[in-house]
């Protein structure tokens, strides 16, 4: 069954290894923030540019879905897979409720090695695009059926959503399903590595043997990563370790968490998660040095998230402030209303003040205006109260701990519209065998047929 037609074929060559990168809610202004923050480290105004943009070709392209102008990683990530536009909310279908395949499924039944990985649960809307079918993006257990059944070699990021079947208490647990369909469980960069040469591999970060339906949901972000946690770089580096073993592969990795920050608006973060996301590309980058006149990189977003801004209201423009940030909005809002617990009501604000100093900067590195001290400390009465609670897409962060990153973001000079979707077009890299084809203008639904296109020859 051919399911992408060859439109032109502009180049002799042919791809036999193909990396497709999707940073889950990068626009263009991700790019060039995380890009102007590694100049403005080194003093200098201007741009310190990421691989992804040296790359030689360039493009942009549109991301409304069918049901929307705004779409969401769903219609999206179906769209990337298959080149189908779809509906909010539909994995691998198009809006009639007909199967979408994926490039990755073509390419497996040519005899294709394929690996899917993220930095967020593999289940998630833009992994699952590459080999699942569901009317809605949360049918988790649907999905991870779909994720045993799909023959594909290797998996890898965060673990299943719903690894067990809630509407049914006897129906096995996912993880069991996956290792019946052969796939070796490894919980860690190490053990995947010795286990290389297993026929079909699912890597979870701290997937526990003895307790099969627990596993990290995903990995932890950029900015609060610790000795020994794994990374997308590493993923990416284990799949090419397995998949190179054929003579042909396809992998798709998401930046998942790039989103995550952004629907929390979240800028610091937002910008590790980038130059994270760049670090995996470097490893594909390092295949490709090795096998230029064979391999296709291709580099995109399925949406921009945030409606990220560079310059706001306050009139300033300073992104070295964002360095004295030194943990992600969660990790900073678990710390304080860990303290909040053990202390209750005799927790100071001269505590909290050095909290925020120590994570954030605000009061020591970074210079307070009465006006901005006025509003955290009325947040901090908000936390004491247990009065409100910001709620993002995915995190639930107390006042305070918003407020402070809110006033960072604002005395750097980062801005944000919203905290979710917007239709802004994103960015297109590419560099290899193919690469020319993805320049200028493009709507989402063209890529996925354009890098079919780049693994046939004449």
């Amino acid at each position: 069954m051919l399911i992408f037609s060859v439109i032109a074929l502009l180049s002799m060559a042919q791809a036999k290894y193909v990396f497709m990168f999707i940073g889950d809610g990068m626009g263009p202004n991700q790019v060039l923030t995380a890009e102007m923050y590694q100049a403005a480290l080194e003093g200098k105004i201007g741009r310190v540019p990421l691989l992804m943009t040296q790359f030689p070709y360039s493009g942009q392209a549109a991301t409304f879905s069918s049901s929307w102008g705004i779409t969401d990683s769903a219609a999206s990530g179906t769209c990337l897979a298959s080149g189908k536009k779809t509906n909010n909310g539909m994995i691998g279908m198009t809006p009639d409720g007909a199967n979408a395949y994926s490039v990755a499924h073509q390419l497996k039944q040519e005899g294709w090695a394929i690996g899917i990985m993220s930095s967020v649960p593999v289940d998630h809307a833009t992994p699952a695009s590459q080999y699942a079918h569901a009317e809605k993006r949360y049918e988790y257990y649907k999905i991870g059926i779909h994720l045993s059944e799909s023959g594909f070699d290797f998996f890898g990021g965060g673990g299943f959503q719903s690894p067990t079947n809630k509407k049914d208490s006897i129906a096995p647990n996912l993880y069991d399903l996956c290792k019946k369909a052969g796939y070796t469980m490894v919980g860690s960069y190490e053990e995947a590595m010795k286990k290389i040469g297993k026929k079909k591999m699912l890597l979870v970060p701290q997937y526990d043997l003895d307790n099969p339906t627990k596993g990290a949901d995903a990995l932890p972000y950029a900015i609060d990563r610790k000795e020994g946690d794994l990374s997308l770089a590493q993923i990416v580096e284990v799949a090419i370790a397995k998949l190179s073993k054929s003579d042909r592969f396809y992998m798709m990795a998401e930046g998942g968490k790039i989103d995550y920050a952004g629907h929390g608006n979240d800028g610091a973060t937002n910008i590790h998660e980038v130059m994270d996301f760049d670090a995996a590309i470097a490893v594909a980058y390092r295949f490709y040095e090795q096998h230029p006149d064979e391999t296709l990189i291709v580099v995109t977003a399925d949406h921009e998230t945030g409606g990220m801004m560079l310059g706001n209201t306050s009139g300033e423009f300073n992104l070295q402030l964002m360095q004295h940030q030194k943990c992600s909005s969660d990790k900073l809002s678990a710390r304080l209303s860990a303290l909040h617990r053990e202390q209750g009501e005799a927790l100071a604000w001269e505590q909290v003040k050095s909290v925020l100093t120590e994570l954030t900067g605000l009061y020591g590195a970074v210079e307070v205006t009465a006006e901005e001290d006025a509003a955290l400390q009325e947040a901090y009465q908000k936390m004491m109260r247990k009065q409100e609670t910001i709620k993002t897409l995915y995190e639930d962060i107390n006042a305070l701990a918003g407020k402070a990153l809110q006033t960072l973001n604002y005395k750097a000079g980062i801005g944000w519209v919203k905290g979710g979707h917007t239709a802004t077009a994103v960015p297109i890299f590419a560099v290899g065998v193919g690469a020319e084809r993805f320049t200028g203008w493009h709507d989402n639904s063209e890529i996925a047929p354009l890098i079919y296109q780049a693994t046939r020859s004449n």
